[in-house]
């Protein structure tokens, strides 16, 4: 996928909201686009799971962690289900693990941190409701942008 949200922010002034600069890219693709799913758990990462076993048909999974840097959300298993369900990638407010074999997998993974602990796994949490963090609420069915130079969103598509 080419695009640079640089260009694409400057082509749609007013039309995109740019994220805080808070995200480090661990995936094995460092640019990914999709239109936006959301969940908002705190350090319980079963609704991840359940989520990115479901096919992901080029969508952009975008989790509301709280922001939590005490457990990861996200680690090598659950991103191999992204792969293989068809995810673009997954935007973590909160941390990941295993980034060495997330790193060679081909789907974007951008969160706050790593951390080696796992989360809890008792289901608790909220699947596509608007969430917000970085100055930007993710509402599903938006579309998002991640390279590089951070993340943006739009209301409709801007490829």
């Amino acid at each position: 996928m080419e695009f640079q949200t640089t260009d694409l922010c400057d082509a749609n002034e007013g039309k995109v909201h740019a994220v805080a600069p808070m995200f480090r890219s661990f995936g094995g693709r460092p640019r990914f686009a999709g239109q936006v799913r959301t969940l908002k758990v705190f350090e319980d990462n079963a609704l991840v799971r359940a989520t990115l076993e479901t096919p992901g048909e080029g969508k952009v999974l975008v989790v509301d962690a709280g922001g939590s840097l005490r457990c990861a959300m996200l680690g090598d298993q659950l991103a191999l289900l992204g792969v293989k369900n068809g995810w673009a990638g997954v935007i973590m407010y909160g941390c990941i693990r295993d980034s060495g074999p997330i790193a060679g997998m081909d789907i974007g993974v951008f969160a706050l941190a790593t951390h080696p602990m796992k989360s809890v796994k008792k289901g608790a949490g909220d699947l596509d409701i608007p969430v917000t963090f970085g100055g930007v609420t993710f509402t599903p069915g938006q579309w998002l942008y991640a390279d590089e130079d951070g993340v943006i969103v739009s209301d409709a598509p801007l490829l």
